[in-house]
């Protein structure tokens, strides 16, 4: 399994700070289940999974000015933290 981040910034939409993920090399009982247990918005297309995390503009990563320095940190960071709670979710 391999997540990485596509797209992030601000929603006009939604008003929010966003971030979306792309994970893949996934099984079809895996992409099941985690389409069952993600709370934010997801979306499949070819068997990949699109998630899409909302965030209030205090908790957004790629906010501060450490992250405007480093983006390639951040942007590795975060995919390292939704690797492990996408792990969690499916151990639990």
């Amino acid at each position: 399994m391999q997540v990485k981040i596509v797209e992030y910034g601000f929603s006009e939409n939604y008003a929010r700070y966003y971030v979306t993920y792309k994970v893949t090399d996934l099984n079809a009982e895996t992409l099941s289940k985690l389409k069952d247990r993600l709370k934010d918005p997801v979306k499949i297309v070819c068997n990949d999974l699109y998630l899409t995390t909302y965030f209030e503009e205090e908790y957004y990563p790629f906010k501060s000015e450490d992250s405007q320095k480093n983006p390639e940190d951040f942007v590795a960071r975060e995919e390292i933290e939704m690797l492990a709670y996408i792990i969690d979710l499916l151990e639990g």
